[in-house]
């Protein structure tokens, strides 16, 4: 399911991508629990695709969490905390630069 999320994510079928990706999320919290590192690459993932839907203050909240649980989990220089940081980072500007036009 993960697979055809992301396949949906890069055709730009963002509803549909959310949708199975709120699944593969929830089944991993309950499965492997939230701090699993399946569970939040879901998580990381739903975020890109909030974002992709203009969805922008919820792809950020969600983008945080991640953020706090890797650098948990996976450690403050593991590539996915970095990847996570650095969307962070852009998001909260474009969530200025949004805000101020």
């Amino acid at each position: 399911m993960a697979n055809l999320a992301s396949t949906y994510r890069n055709q730009g079928r963002w509803d549909a991508a959310e949708e199975l990706e709120v699944q593969v999320m929830e089944t991993s919290k309950k499965k492997l629990g939230a701090g699993h590192p399946s569970t939040l690459t879901s998580l990381n993932n739903l975020a890109f695709t909030l974002k992709g839907q203009g969805l922008i203050n919820k792809a950020i909240s969600l983008i945080e969490d991640c953020y706090r649980l890797q650098q948990v989990v996976l450690g403050p220089r593991h590539p996915y905390t970095i990847s996570s940081y650095e969307a962070l980072a852009t998001w909260r500007l474009e969530a200025i630069e949004l805000s101020s036009c």
